[in-house]
This record gives structure tokens, sequence and C-alpha cells, in this order.
């Protein structure tokens, strides 16, 4: 398993090695062992897994979980392709602001890591892309905002020869400066506190 540390302060990127045969393809996806070494720490309770399909053009995000209770999450395309993209929207955060992301296909299966209060936002570049994660918290609609994933400050990585298509939520959803203007941000501080929280619940399992 190769690791690669992003941009974003503790979003990782992850490589598995893929064994072939005229059968097709094996690879695990999330190895604990890789995963603990490069995190420092083992992931997550795993509390809900979330699969989603999207049409090529598609654009998903940027989407976040109020902190507290905050979400991390470990996410891997399973069909398809897509650029998965980490924006640091934590306040106080050494790379707040920044963002990176990760090609995810069917050739090398790259799987990437999102601590606690980051964004999401994700571009399918094909047909019937499926996306399947894990995540560090259960869904409560009341708890999930969501930021402009055409913010021209942040000036995400969207191809140019892909129209984005764009849920009602995500089409009138705040800039990130609105957003820190109106105190919805996350609190980088205590989303490491969360983090760490997690960490002391996988040890009390």
């Amino acid at each position: 398993m190769e690791v690669r540390t992003l941009a974003v302060e503790g979003a990782l990127e992850f490589t598995p090695r893929v064994f072939g045969d005229d059968r097709g393809r094996f690879l695990s996806p999330f190895q604990e062992a890789a995963f603990t070494e490069a995190h420092g720490a083992p992931l997550f309770p795993v509390r809900q897994t979330n699969h989603s399909v999207s049409a090529r053009g598609v654009v998903r995000g940027i989407h976040y979980t109020t902190t507290p209770p905050g979400c991390a999450k470990y996410v891997y395309c399973a069909a398809g392709a897509a650029i998965d993209i980490v924006v640091d929207i934590r306040v106080g955060s050494p790379t707040f602001g920044q963002w990176d992301s990760v090609l995810m296909d069917q050739n090398h299966h790259r799987t990437m890591y999102f601590p606690v209060g980051v964004g999401h936002a994700f571009v399918a570049l094909e047909d019937n892309t499926v996306m399947s994660y894990m995540v560090s918290s259960s869904y409560v609609a009341a708890n999930e905002l969501a930021l402009d994933v055409l913010d021209p400050t942040l000036g995400l990585p969207v191809p140019k020869d892909i129209t984005p298509i764009l849920s009602e939520r995500d089409s009138v959803a705040i800039t990130l400066a609105q957003a820190r203007e109106q105190g919805l941000l996350p609190d980088y501080e205590l989303c490491r506190q969360i983090e760490r929280d997690l960490t002391q619940a996988v040890a009390a399992l």
C-alpha cells in the first residue's frame, strides 16, 4: 500500500497493490496496518457506509458536517472514475482554504482519508461512477451543510470539458468566505479533539 500525504493537513491518499490474472483483479482498498502507520491511529469506529451512483458530469459537494458532531470519511471509487476533492474549511487550520484532489479510477484504485471537519466534493468522469465510503457518524440531515463547489476563490479542479450537474442544494450553496462570516465553519482544534476521541473509542472496543 502506497501512501501520499495531501496538501490538506491530516488528509491521506492510499494506493493498494493490484493483483491481476486472466480471471480479473483483486485488491484491498483499506488495510488497517497501513492506515494506522500513516495516520498514527486506527480508523474511526464505522457508524455508517454510503454509496452513490453518478452520471458523467455530476458534481457533488462541497459537503461537510457541523462540528460537533463532526465526521471523518474513508472514500473509495468502486466503479467508473472521479476526481475526489478534499477542502480544508477548518478555521485555525495551518492549511485553511487549501484543497487537494485524487483521481480515483479502475486502474490505480486509490482511496482517500478525510479527517474530521474538512469539506468533500467529487466530479464524476464517467457514467455509473460509484463512490463508496465509510463514515464516523450517522447521517442527520440538520448536521449536513454545503459550500459552493464552483467558488472562484477556491478554484477546484472541475474539468473544462464537463458541464457540472448540481443538486438544487449544491447550486445555491454559499461560498467559503460567506460561511466563515456567518460562523458556519468547523473549528480546527475542536476537530482535532473529536479525532482524538474517535481514537479512544476504537481503543475501548
